[in-house]
Formats: structure tokens, C-alpha cells, sequence
């Protein structure tokens, strides 16, 4: 097909969205509604569902993909290992097995009446977190670096990594769920993943005139350290694609590694490789995924009638559930006044939930309806619950001793 016969127009009105979105949002800065939820509304508005403006084109449909490749390499990314050593990893694990566990043992009756097609598929689906939202209420309330912010982004860091390799295992695009075999291809995986590890963290003459090259070439026309990174996040989605799991985590994978061998102390020093690889994703490919998800949200089966109508609540209880009574395995890390805008915090997810629905209704292991549903329930997660969290630690804070500095105030705030 030559560039002549491709139809841009449909990008056009996407991108117009995408920019759109941002500058409003920007306008109005009191309006606390995250820019995925406006996309996912926005493409709704001007998709087959409403306006019929846009379709979801073959052309929209790869740069969508692109961009979900890239939403979770930036994801990894996001990553921080200092925080998940000792009693932070050993806490976070285990919320996240109790997450797997609550949310299977809610959906188990959504199975047995039929609601759901495969229970496990919506458990995992809702143990996960979107650290990317998590992460910037914290820094504002400037409880981020304190011992329960801490735990709080060790345990959303788990469940976000978590998830995507307990999807992966489960439920890949061919419907293999043979455990031995996904073990071994699993094990795999890590052994390639540990071995580019090894070998970007060796030293020696060899390393010295690659990394004077890549000093040479980051700021130039060549932008070799983005090129780098791009190169290993495709590697590791088709390496985890012949492995037949779903590509989503060879590019979480990628994003982990890289946040791994870095620091983000010396992004400056590395040419601000962080910042540009986060300029390519959320500047272009990442939103039109989001405005991608509304042109194929099926708005007229969500309010087809009343028993499809209550499921928007009902997951957004479950994902509650799921993800914040598992906050109690911290109850003798956190006080009192830390314990619901943690629980809130680590309920609130989107961007998983996004992914995994399209994934779940391409592999026949989720109904559309409930794809959209839990999608709902995702965006209501991310309007309501950090809002509340913020001004629950802002209550909190503002009890705490007026005597005290601003270190201590944040801390017993948190």
C-alpha cells in the first residue's frame, strides 16, 4: 500500500483531541479529572457511539498499538527498585496475593451466574494499580519519600508488575494455560531479560568506547540512547510474542530493565533519555490509544438496560475491595489516618484495565459489555478515589502539630 492511498484524516481529528485535551485541562487546572479519562470520554464523543466523526481506522489501529507498547514500557519505567528491597517488597507481595484472592473470591459468584465468562480473568483485572497516577498525590501531599509512601508505592509497583506477568502467564493470544510449559517460557524470558541486564551493566575497554559513543551521538540527529531504548522494547515484545504471552509484557519488561541499569539521578548526564522517551509516548502514541479505547467503546450496550447498568458500581466496589482491604496487611506500618487514602490509592486503576479488556474480549475470556464496565469502573476509580485520598492527607495533615517541621508534619500526614 503506497502513502498515497493511507487516510490521515481520522489521525487528523485524533491528534486534534490529543491536543486538545491537555490545553483545556491546563486552562482549568482546578478540574482534577486525569487527561486518559478526557481521551477515553473525548474519543466516545467523536466515535461511531455518538458523534460518528471517526472511525477506528487500520491506521488509528497501529499507532494504538504502538501506543499501548509504549504506555507500559513507560510503566516499567516508572519503576523504582531502592524502594522495593526488604519489608517494602515482602508487604507488596503479599497485598497482592490477597488482591488475587479477594477479587477471585468476589468474582466467583459473577461466574456462577453467568455474568462473567472466566472468573480468574476478572481477578487480575482488578488487582492492579496505576502507579503513574498514585505517584504524583503523593508528591503533592510531599509524603512521597516518607516510610508510608514507601509502602504505599512498593505495594502499587507489585501489583502493576504483578498483573501484567499473571496475565501473560494465564492468558495468552493462543489460550495456552499449560502450566509447565508457561513456567518454563516465563523462566525464559527472565533468562533474556537477565542477560541483557548482565551485559549492559558490564565494564571493561569495550564498554568505555561504546559508552563514548553513545555520549557523542545522545543529543545529535542520531538520539542513539532512544534508539537504544526503542530497539530493546521491540526486542523484548517479539521475544515475548514467540513466546507466545501477550506483548504487553515484554514491553513492561523493557521499560523495568531500563529502569534497572539507570539512574534517574543522571538522566541530565544521559541527555535526558527519560524525559524524550516520555516526549514520544505521552506526546503522541499514548493518547491516541486512550482515544482509540472510546471510537470502540460500546456505549449502547453499557445502557442497554438496568442489569447492564449496575455493573459500572458493582466493579468499581469489587476493584475497591480488591485493592483496598489488601492495605491492611500494612496496618502495623501505617497509623490510623494512613490507613484509607492508602486503601483508596491502591484502588485506583486504569490503564491496565484498559489494555487487559481489549485483551480479555480479543481472547473470548471477557464479554464486551463487561470490557466496557470495567473500563467505566476504571475511570470513576481515577476521578474519585486520589481526590479523596488528597484531601483525606490534607485533613490529616492539617491535625498534625503546629509545632512540628515540615518533614515531620508530612510523615504523620501520611
Amino acid at each position: 500500500m503506497s502513502l498515497s492511498e493511507i487516510n490521515f484524516d481520522d489521525l487528523l481529528l485524533v491528534m486534534v483531541v490529543a491536543v486538545a485535551v491537555p490545553l483545556l485541562l491546563g486552562l482549568v487546572p482546578k478540574v482534577p479529572i486525569p487527561s486518559s479519562v478526557l481521551e477515553i470520554a473525548a474519543g466516545i464523543l467523536i466515535g461511531p457511539a455518538v458523534l460518528n466523526w471517526v472511525s477506528d481506522d487500520s491506521v488509528i489501529n497501529v499507532f494504538a498499538k504502538l501506543g499501548v507498547a509504549l504506555l507500559l514500557f513507560l510503566a516499567g519505567l516508572e519503576l523504582d527498585f531502592a524502594k522495593l528491597r526488604g519489608r517494602p517488597l515482602r508487604l507488596g507481595l503479599i497485598s497482592f496475593t490477597v488482591s488475587l484472592l479477594v477479587g477471585l473470591g468476589l468474582a466467583l459468584p459473577l461466574g456462577a451466574l453467568d455474568v462473567v465468562i472466566d472468573p480468574l480473568f476478572v481477578a487480575i483485572v482488578l488487582s492492579s494499580t496505576s502507579l503513574g497516577i498514585v505517584v504524583p498525590v503523593l508528591k503533592d501531599t510531599g509524603v512521597l519519600d516518607s516510610r508510608a509512601g514507601t509502602l504505599v508505592v512498593a505495594a502499587c509497583s507489585v501489583a502493576e508488575f504483578g498483573s501484567i506477568v499473571v496475565l501473560s502467564m494465564f492468558f495468552s493470544p493462543t489460550g495456552s494455560v499449560d502450566p509447565g510449559v508457561t513456567v518454563l517460557k516465563l523462566a525464559l524470558l527472565a533468562l533474556v531479560v537477565a542477560a541483557v541486564a548482565f551485559l549492559a551493566s558490564r565494564k571493561g575497554p569495550w564498554r568505555r568506547r561504546v559508552d563514548e559513543v553513545l555520549f557523542r551521538l545522545q543529543d545529535s540527529s542520531a538520539q542513539l540512547r532512544v534508539r537504544v531504548a526503542m530497539l530493546l522494547m521491540i526486542a523484548l515484545l517479539v521475544v515475548s510474542e514467540s513466546l507466545k504471552f501477550d506483548a504487553i509484557l515484554g514491553s513492561f519488561l523493557a521499560g523495568a530493565l531500563l529502569a534497572a541499569v539507570t539512574d534517574p539521578a543522571k538522566d541530565e548526564e544521559l541527555g535526558h533519555v527519560r524525559h524524550k522517551l516520555e516526549g514520544i509516548g505521552f506526546g503522541f502514541f499514548v493518547p491516541i490509544f486512550f482515544v482509540a479505547t472510546g471510537l470502540a467503546f460500546p456505549v449502547n450496550q453499557l445502557f442497554s438496560d438496568w442489569s447492564t447498568a449496575v455493573r459500572v458500581p458493582l466493579f468499581l466496589a469489587m476493584l475497591l475491595a480488591a485493592r483496598g482491604l489488601p492495605v491492611l496487611v500494612m496496618r502495623r506500618d501505617l497509623s490510623r489516618s494512613e490507613l484509607m487514602p492508602s486503601a483508596l490509592l491502591q484502588a485506583t486503576s486504569l490503564s491496565f484495565i484498559v489494555v487487559a479488556a481489549q485483551i480479555g474480549v480479543t481472547v473470548h475470556e471477557l464479554k464486551p459489555i463487561n470490557a466496557a464496565s470495567l473500563v467505566a469502573a476504571g475511570m470513576l476509580s481515577v476521578l474519585l478515589f486520589p481526590a479523596i485520598a488528597l484531601r483525606l492527607l490534607e485533613r490529616a495533615g492539617a491535625r498534625a502539630e503546629p509545632g512540628a517541621s515540615p518533614d515531620e508534619r508530612a510523615v504523620e500526614g501520611m
